[in-house]
């Protein structure tokens, strides 16, 4: 028995476990109820007429990586619509306001074998781009077996998940070898590609460099920019569970130097905010909680800004960001986004989801590495001592971000043959 079929013979007798597990994440807020049948496939609208791009992006980070290659797809062909589907809420509102006409959102379906046949049968998409690095053996091989040509962009791959995937090299090689076309972050990854199986393989650079700047809205940016006018301030952004009471800790510490300070903390999961902010509040410190409708007041000690999609707003406030995900493996996230918006980085050792990136702010001098709440208070206190030294760090990490902004461009090169080759129907082509 191949791999493949031992797979989907272990997911249809576990079947009964996988709605039991849905159900579970659905219960806990984990999945979107209004939307809930998407992830059996079940398609909340009809598909557009003409032909259709399939692009699937795990979570928040991919998405938001991969707007401006839709953007890019959507330029070229003025006949093409794209369906991006992302497994998880937060990428949903995030993508439900920066998706531009002709793009629109599903959520994934669980890969179940009849929940992706259904899946496909709906949307018959005409070419698949599959964003980073979550491979999912149904969702791919169907695809395959579909003659549905599919190309991975932005591939990346851990040297553990390589290690891991020895122990299966023919299950890999199987799911690996369905992409027509692997486009890799750095040569390294472009090497683990090619020694799972995939062939050809490309190295075209990160496309997170290329993603536009966050937005914000400009109202709201004037009046929070005069209610934090005059104070110290800084940012630790897509906090994991730990680095909350890590930025607290720093806070106390900047606090002896600086009495006025707003440190301002932005979870990566937002409903994580009522219970952040009880336990912040329990060390005497005066928390508000953006998403309770509270405002940041002269006392206000730290702000926890628990809502979706406001990360370009919150950077464009803060002088200093923390990046979030890089103290306790997580991997990281993305600090291109606060480069962007004139921010100086710090992060913590854990950056194995952006390697290629940290090495050239590394080389650049745009940016720091802390590893407690000392070294993050020190770093932060520096930064705020001497604003010529974070204007320099600041320009520095925004010029490795915009040195690579022509990812997309060469993204697209290796794009261009299938697209030019995806069909072009008549309107009444489809029932």
């Amino acid at each position: 028995m191949t791999g493949l079929a031992l797979y989907r013979g272990l997911t249809g007798l576990g079947a009964p476990l996988i709605v039991h597990l849905l159900r579970r994440r659905l219960n806990a807020g984990k999945e979107d109820s209004a939307r809930f049948p998407e992830r059996r496939g079940i398609a909340s609208r009809p598909r557009p007429y003409g032909p259709l791009v399939w692009m699937h992006a795990a979570s928040v980070g991919e998405a938001q990586s991969a707007l401006s290659l839709i953007a890019r797809m959507l330029r070229v062909r003025t006949d093409l619509h794209i369906l991006v589907t992302t497994g998880t809420v937060t990428s949903a509102g995030i993508l439900a306001d920066r998706l531009p006409p002709r793009s629109f959102h599903q959520y994934v379906p669980v890969d179940y074998l009849p929940w992706v046949r259904r899946f496909l049968d709906h949307w018959d998409p005409d070419m698949a781009v599959w964003i980073e690095s979550e491979f999912w053996p149904n969702l791919i091989s169907e695809t395959a077996s579909r003659d549905i040509p599919a190309i991975l962009v932005n591939g990346r791959i851990s040297r553990k998940s390589v290690a891991n995937w020895q122990f299966l090299p023919g299950f890999i090689r199987g799911i690996i070898g369905n992409f027509r076309l692997c486009l890799a972050q750095s040569d390294d990854e472009a090497d683990r590609f090619r020694r799972l199986g995939a062939d050809p393989v490309r190295c075209v650079g990160n496309l997170k460099f290329s993603a536009a700047a966050l937005p914000a809205e400009e109202p709201e940016l004037r009046r929070l920019a005069t209610r934090v006018d005059g104070r110290p301030r800084w940012i630790a952004a897509s906090t994991h569970p730990g680095e909350e009471a890590l930025a607290a800790e720093a806070d106390r510490l900047l606090r002896q130097r600086y009495p006025n300070l707003l440190t301002i903390v932005a979870p990566r999961h937002p409903a994580r905010g009522p219970g952040i902010a009880a336990e912040l509040g329990k060390s005497g410190l005066r928390v508000a909680r953006r998403a309770g409708g509270d405002d940041i007041e002269p006392a206000t000690d730290i702000y926890v800004a628990d809502t979706l999609g406001e990360l370009g707003l919150l950077y464009r406030l803060a002088d200093i960001a923390f990046i979030g995900g890089t103290m306790d493996a997580y991997g990281g996230h993305n600090p291109l986004e606060a480069a962007q918006l004139d921010c100086a980085v710090l992060h913590g050792p854990d950056m194995a989801n952006f390697t290629t990136v940290a090495q050239q702010l590394a080389r650049a001098d745009a940016a720091q590495v802390v590893t407690d709440a000392a070294s993050l208070a020190a770093a932060v206190q520096a930064l705020l001592d001497n604003p010529l030294r974070r204007e320099t760090v600041a320009r520095a990490a925004a010029d490795v971000a915009l040195a690579n902004a022509e990812v997309v461009d060469r993204v697209m090169e290796h794009l261009q043959p299938f697209i030019d080759a995806l069909p072009a129907e008549e309107p009444d082509a489809r029932p």
